[in-house]
């Protein structure tokens, strides 16, 4: 019998699994994500298959002692975890679930660009404070909630979700640009109704800049007080990618000066957020400025259900002998 050892919550994998019953096949163990090596190794030294929360790890350490290990796969898209050159030197293929999430990440995204050019959180106040109408007639009067047809949307990255994002956003209208290292080809800039800039140039010329980047050595904390200087003082941004990408005292400084108008955060650096997060700890006026969500962007049923059926493909192919899709190392 193969062996999978899953760093994860119990559960998921039963829930979604396409076939629940193929599942007996296997031994499988489990262990929280933030196991300690010893942990790892107690429990599945001699697992087949290792199954890995896409915020989880697992060391170059607890991979070279694992002697019958074939394949680690992310539970989702984020693979950081992973020590991918100790997986290459022991020749075990690193996957992760490449758009499994693409479609409901892309939903949420426009989601928080509606919620903060509507000013959801501040309706949603007013009604329950018994000040509708006053708050009403000040959005006339200020005339300051947008339509996303009214809006140039840049897009930072154009892989699965922003590529996505680029679709829903043409049924509003939007005007679409995006950067990366270099263009699309022109026909996928045509699928997409979307136009290259460089990155300044998209900064400039954004209402709403949202980011859809891995998190790397050259990304991490991409989002720092260069970049937003460069973006609209009437421009939002939005991240339903990594955290890590935004150094939360830069857009805390920006929010509290003014330098752009607000923004919508499905990931925040330092999950879990504690209540001693710069994000957690403005002015109320520039906490009003933010909409946060509770990393939910790509946590659907739907994408689950997709996930998890990549998964038990990937293991299914490499129990055969043959190569699985979507390797990242």
């Amino acid at each position: 019998m193969k062996k999978l050892l899953v760093i994860g919550r119990e559960g998921r994998l039963i829930k979604y699994a396409p076939e629940p019953d193929k599942l007996k096949e296997y031994d499988i163990v489990y262990a929280p994500v933030g196991a300690r090596d010893e942990e790892l190794l107690t429990k599945g030294k001699d697992a087949d298959f290792v199954l890995v929360d896409a915020i989880g790890s697992i060391s170059g350490n607890v991979i070279q002692q694992m002697t019958n290990l074939k394949l680690i796969h992310s539970e989702g898209v984020g693979y950081q975890g992973v020590d991918l050159d100790a997986a290459k030197e022991c020749d075990v293929y690193v996957c992760n679930c490449k758009g499994m999430n693409a479609s409901a990440v892309a939903e949420h995204a426009v989601l928080l660009m509606l919620g903060v050019l509507r000013d959801v959180c501040g309706g949603d106040r007013s009604v329950r404070t018994g000040r509708q109408i006053e708050t009403k007639e000040k959005y006339m009067i200020e005339g300051s909630l947008t339509e996303l047809s009214e809006c140039t949307v840049g897009l930072v990255g154009f892989g699965d979700i922003a590529k996505a994002t680029a679709k829903l956003l043409q049924a509003f209208g939007a005007k679409v640009v995006y950067t990366k290292k270099s263009p699309a080809p022109p026909d996928v800039e045509t699928r997409y109704g979307v136009s290259f800039l460089p990155q300044d140039e998209l900064l400039a010329v954004s209402d709403i800049v949202s980011l859809h980047a891995p998190v790397n050595d050259e990304t991490r904390y991409m989002v720092d007080a260069s970049f937003l200087e460069k973006m609209k003082d009437t421009a939002y941004l939005i991240n339903t990618s990594r955290g890590e990408l935004v150094d939360s005292k830069a857009l805390v400084a920006a929010l509290e000066s003014g330098s752009i108008a607000g923004a919508g955060l499905d990931t925040i650096d330092g999950e879990p957020v504690k209540s001693d997060n710069p994000l957690l700890q403005t002015s109320e006026e520039a906490g009003r400025k933010l909409l946060l969500s509770c990393h939910i962007g790509g946590i659907t049923r739907a994408s689950f259900s997709r996930g998890y059926a990549m998964i038990l493909e990937a293991i299914e192919k490499v129990s055969r002998g043959e190569i699985p899709d979507n390797i990242v190392g």
